[in-house]
């Protein structure tokens, strides 16, 4: 049997679907507010952008496209949360142990990548 694709690679494609998806939630529960919604909407398109950059890193033409993509990733994570350190919870304590939540993976994603690019360069 031969192994054709690392399978941390699915790993993180999975890490950063199951980041996108819980931000879309979270988003949903936030309160109407016209900060939030604007906020929202960045923080939804950063998110989702941060898998679909690691996607096409996969994929990647060459070294140097690669490099490229997993710097985007990184760049998208960080906005990721910058956007979730703007939204607005209103005192509402389970909104902000979520937003905690997904700041902290949000970081964590930008460490992950952040090692791929030492390794790689």
């Amino acid at each position: 049997m031969t192994k054709t694709q690392n399978p941390k690679q699915y790993d993180l494609e999975d890490r950063t679907l199951s980041f996108a998806k819980k931000v879309r939630a979270f988003v949903r529960k936030l309160h109407k507010t016209l900060s939030n919604i604007e906020d929202g909407k960045q923080l939804i398109k950063s998110s989702g952008s941060v898998g679909a950059n690691y996607i096409e890193a996969n994929e990647a033409l060459s070294k140097k496209d690669f490099i490229m993509r997993i710097k985007i990733c990184r760049k998208e994570a960080k906005e990721s949360r910058y956007w979730l350190r703007l939204i607005d919870m209103q005192s509402d304590p389970e909104l902000e142990n979520t937003r905690k939540e997904l700041e902290q993976e949000s970081t964590e994603l930008m460490n992950i990548f952040g090692a791929i690019l030492r390794k790689s360069e």
